[in-house]
């Protein structure tokens, strides 16, 4: 029987082989190989670029080579610097990423970094740094913001349900213009949700955002009321929302729809979910600002080379506003920004949360859900251009098919753009 698998696999004359003499030169020709793989990868050091340096790091790992991924990481840790140029500071955060990977301790340093690690005073001034530093937030706000008081320019009662209020800046700017409204400012609510965790970023629970837009709403001479609940994303649903009749609703999802489970995650598929409960309360509009890159369903290669492409370049807009030996910069970008990128490329499943998708993604969701776009007006393209003026002439903006792209030099970095409920028949 054996003699027979022998001829069918090495010919009727396989007697004739010195088999000893195949081993050996099998054994060469993976000497040969492993030579070729070492001289490669000197020769890669020796040309010091960093991308290519992590890249085949996290090719080493995703193929368990761990003397390579081990010799590729020490000599990575020379590389990188958290006060470097740009490519050396992302690059200690990727790398840091890679190491978490390894050690399945990713989940871990996403929670330590959020949850630990500065005083709730700190990070709220981190946050303020960014959000003046770099346009994103700002522009994301603001487009949402112009769309809204578009919607609502004829309505008396007006509902703002935020899926994520954070610390409840971006309202401060809708309140002071809707105060000025011609005919009088109309009676404002705002149901602000934000899981419980995220109470260490205010330094307390969601009242005392309740608290600072109340006492605005007040100087202003608009009457307000504040509805919280505390509760995660994942867990809302029509009876924590306080609707009341003959309010008009303008739903808001800043910057977190892409925190919630989708399909290639959870059976429940709470994005969806969140679309279709908000297209229940038959909301005026709608408003979504998302990350414009693909860190949901990506394998890890692909995901590990969009987030290198995505962050750069945000970490190229930050040196132009910050000198790089600044320790605010520091600060801003370890809590603000290496969390996400240590989750992205650290964690899969469950744990993976920042799951960036690209606008055509997020379109086709809502258009399953029954919206339909609702572009943006002339006046609030011509806000946020006027905006922009007062940072560098680098980051681009960009309208296709009634959505905002605001973008660094040739990459899109945040999608704004509103939606309306489809009308029947």
């Amino acid at each position: 029987m054996i003699r027979q698998l022998e001829t069918a696999v090495l010919g009727t004359d396989s007697g004739d082989l010195d088999l000893h003499a195949i081993a050996a030169s099998g054994r060469a020709t993976e000497v040969s190989v492993e030579a070729e793989r070492w001289k490669y990868m000197k020769e890669m050091i020796a040309r010091g670029d960093l991308k290519e340096l992590l890249c085949t790091c996290a090719k080493a790992i995703e193929s368990n080579d761990m003397y390579m991924t081990d010799c590729l990481i020490a000599q990575l840790r020379q590389m990188v610097s958290v006060s470097g140029e740009p490519m050396q500071r992302l690059g200690a955060y990727m790398l840091e990423g890679l190491v978490a990977r390894l050690a399945s301790s990713g989940s871990s340093i996403y929670k330590a970094l959020r949850c630990k690690e500065p005083a709730s005073p700190e990070l709220l001034s981190y946050m303020h740094i960014l959000y003046e530093i770099c346009p994103y937030f700002k522009f994301g706000y603001m487009s949402a913001n112009g769309a809204i008081a578009e919607a609502m320019k004829e309505e008396s009662r007006v509902h703002i349900i935020d899926f994520q209020i954070a610390q409840g800046s971006q309202w401060l700017t809708l309140i002071n213009a809707l105060a000025g409204r011609p005919g009088g400012p109309p009676s404002i609510r705002i149901t602000g949700i934000d899981d419980p965790t995220s109470a260490f970023a205010r330094g307390g629970g969601l009242e005392i955002v309740g608290q600072r837009l109340r006492k605005l709403a007040e100087s202003c001479k608009v009457p307000f009321e504040f509805h919280a609940a505390a509760i995660s994303g994942t867990e809302v649903q029509l009876e924590n929302l306080g609707i009341q009749p003959g309010e008009a609703i303008a739903v808001n999802f800043a910057l977190m729809l892409h925190h919630m489970p989708d399909e290639s995650v959870d059976t429940q598929n709470h994005r969806d979910r969140l679309l279709r409960l908000a297209k229940s309360l038959s909301p005026k509009v709608v408003t979504l600002v998302e990350q414009e890159a693909n860190t949901n369903t990506a394998p890890f290669i692909p995901r590990f080379l969009e987030t290198m492409g995505y962050f750069s370049s945000i970490f190229e807009s930050i040196d132009v506003s910050l000198p790089r030996e600044h320790k605010e910069r520091i600060n801003v970008e370890q809590h603000c920004l290496a969390r996400e990128i240590v989750n992205i490329i650290a964690c899969e499943g469950q744990e993976r949360v920042e799951r960036y998708e690209l606008f055509g993604k997020w379109r086709s969701r809502f258009i399953m859900a029954g919206f339909t776009p609702s572009p943006l007006s002339p006046f609030v393209n011509a806000t946020i251009k006027t905006l922009l003026q007062s940072y560098c002439d680098k980051y681009t903006l960009e309208e296709r098919d009634g959505v905002l792209y605001l973008g660094w030099m040739d990459r899109a970095i945040i999608a704004s753009c509103a939606w309306r409920c489809l009308t029947e028949g």
